[in-house]
C-alpha cells in the first residue's frame, strides 16, 4: 500500500493476489515454527488484541521504512555506498552511546573487542553484507521484492531448522511453503497485453 501512494506504483490484479497469497503462506508457516513451543503456561497474562495491534503497527512502521528508503535511494544519484555511510553516521553514535551506558566498565576493563570471536566477526560480516544486498535490492528492483524475499528466506531457515534442530515437518508448514513459492512466481507473471497476442487471436 505504501508502494502504491508514496511511490505511485501500480500493480496489476495477479500481483495483488500474490501478495495476498504471500501473506497466507507467511502465517502457515510461522504458525507450523512456532506452534509447538505454545504452552498454555506462555499464554497466561498474554493480551491478544495488544499482541495483534503491536505486531500491526510493527508492520506498517516496517513497510513505510523500507518504501521511504527505497524513495530515498532513487530519487538521488548518491551510490548505494555513499547512502549507508550517511545512514551509518546516524545510527554509530547511538551505538556507542548504548554500548557505554550497558556495558561501559567492561568495555574499559577489558578493551571494546573483547569477545569477539571468529563466529561473532562471521555474524558481523554476515549482518552487514545482508544489509548492503538489501540496499541493492531496493535501488535495482524495489521493496516488494524485498519483502518477497525476506519470505523465501523464513521457509529456506524453517528447511534448515529441520536438519539443525530437529524441526518436525508438518502438512501445515509444506502448505505455507508452497503457498509462498506460488506468490512469488505469481508476482513475477506478466499476462499478456491484447496488442502481443498472434493476429489470428485477435477478435
Amino acid at each position: 500500500m505504501f508502494s502504491v501512494f508514496i511511490l505511485k506504483r501500480s500493480l496489476l490484479k495477479t500481483q495483488w493476489t500474490s501478495l495476498l497469497t504471500l501473506i497466507i503462506g507467511v502465517v502457515l508457516v510461522q504458525l507450523a515454527q512456532g506452534g509447538e513451543h505454545t504452552t498454555s503456561k506462555n499464554a497466561e497474562g498474554q493480551n491478544r488484541f495488544i499482541g495483534f495491534m503491536a505486531a500491526l503497527t510493527a508492520c506498517a512502521l516496517s513497510g513505510f521504512a523500507g518504501v521511504y528508503f527505497e524513495k530515498i535511494l532513487k530519487g538521488s544519484d548518491v551510490t548505494v555506498w555513499m547512502r549507508n555511510v550517511q545512514l551509518s553516521l546516524c545510527s554509530v553514535p547511538f551505538g556507542w552511546v548504548s554500548c557505554y551506558v550497558y556495558n561501559g566498565d567492561a568495555i574499559r576493563e577489558k578493551g571494546f573487542f573483547f569477545g569477539y570471536d571468529k563466529f561473532v566477526n562471521y555474524l558481523i560480516v554476515l549482518q552487514a553484507g545482508g544489509g548492503l544486498i538489501v540496499a541493492v535490492v531496493v535501488k535495482y528492483a524495489d521493496n516488494i521484492l524485498k519483502g518477497f524475499a525476506t519470505s523465501l528466506a523464513i521457509v529456506i531457515s524453517c528447511i534448515g531448522s529441520i536438519y539443525l534442530f530437529g524441526f518436525e515437518l508438518s502438512l501445515q508448514f509444506v502448505l505455507g511453503a508452497a503457498f509462498v513459492i506460488c506468490s512469488i512466481f505469481l508476482y513475477g507473471y506478466q499476462p499478456r497485453k491484447p496488442s502481443d497476442l498472434p493476429i489470428s487471436h485477435k477478435v
